[in-house]
Order: structure tokens, then sequence, then C-alpha cells
């Protein structure tokens, strides 16, 4: 069974929202990888080797940058992971995720808004060989058009849900955390460290 996991305190109709961002992003990258494999997807062909890894690269950056969209449900949003060196096992502020995020969301929508508006003014068609190959463009780039929304409505819940948290514990987000590892309490971190749930 397919399960999402996220903070009990995230509402499930932002868990799907979030989840959901890396699969409408999943048909381009995949449209991409087989162009760079050389699969007629296109009348474009990759004629080298650096090319074709730019294409693999953008590929795996949208997909990576897709699935960040998660951190802001779960608790490596609200903590670093005490992997990531330097930054871990501190506590992540609001605006330090909202703010990238929501300009990324717009930044999205503005690139997406002209390169669908270049398609259906017929400019900018040229390489998109036959039909079935346009038509199949088509498929894999409009879940894409979802993102942008998905995205800022789940920073928007994730902000919310971060300061609310704040204002009922009397102080800024995760100030609490901060003060527990300067002097070394544990107590006094964020309780995100220890929550968890799975929707099913």
């Amino acid at each position: 069974m397919f399960t999402m996991s996220a903070l009990p305190d995230v509402p499930r109709r932002i868990v799907l929202a979030a989840h959901a961002v890396p699969l409408v992003t999943l048909p381009s990258a995949l449209w991409r990888l087989a162009l760079a494999a050389g699969v007629p997807v296109s009348e474009v062909s990759v004629d080298s080797a650096p090319q074709a890894l730019y294409i693999v690269c953008l590929a795996v950056f949208s997909e990576v940058l897709a699935l960040l969209t998660l951190g802001l449900v779960r608790p490596w949003g609200e903590v670093v992971p005490r992997w990531v060196p330097l930054l871990g096992g501190r506590a992540v502020r609001p605006l330090a995720a909202a703010v990238p995020a929501v300009l990324g969301g717009v930044v999205l929508a503005v690139l997406l808004s002209w390169a669908f508006y270049r398609h259906t003014t017929a400019v900018g068609l040229e390489g998109t060989g036959t039909t079935a190959q346009y038509a199949l463009l088509l498929v894999c780039y409009i879940p894409l058009l979802a993102w942008p929304p998905l995205l800022i409505t789940v920073t928007v819940a994730y902000h919310r849900r971060r300061t609310a948290a704040a204002a009922r514990s009397g102080g800024p987000a995760a100030s609490g955390g901060a003060r527990g590892e300067r002097d070394g309490n544990p107590e006094a971190e964020p309780a995100v460290r220890r929550r968890h749930a799975v929707y099913g």
C-alpha cells in the first residue's frame, strides 16, 4: 500500500498536495531522459555527450527540486537532518524555507506560462516532430502546470503552521530548539524531532 509520511499536525490535503509535486514533474523528467537516451520522442536529436549530459542533469535537478517540497510537511523541513555537514541539527526558520519556495513557485509559474503560450500560439513549435510526438510532449509537460499552485499552497500552509506553533509557545519558531542546542539540552529541541505520522 502506498503510504505518505508527514508530521501529524499537517492537514491531509496538504500532505496530498506535497506528495503530488514530484509526481507532476516526473513525466517531463522521463521525457527528457528518453530524449537524452536517443528514444525518438522528438525530431530533435541529441548529437553530443555534453548535450545529453545537460538534459539528464536538467531532468534530475527538476525532480530534486520537486522532492524538496516534501520537506514542508516532514520533520526535515523544520530541523536540518544531523547528517548534513555544518547545519545538521539546526532548526529551520519558517521564512528561510517559505520565501525561496514562494519565489520559486512564482518563477515557475511565469516560465511555464510563457512556454505554453509559445506553443499554443504556434511560436517555437520547431522540433516537436510528428503529431504523435507532439501529443506525447503535451501529455508529459501539461502536468507541470500544477507545480506552481501546489508548491505555493503547501508553502503557505507550512508558514502558517510554523508561525501558529511559535505563537502558542510564546516565542519565534524554532527558537527553543536553537537555545537547546546551544545549551546542550536535548529536551529543549523542537518536538518535531519526535513527531511522525503515516498516511495510507
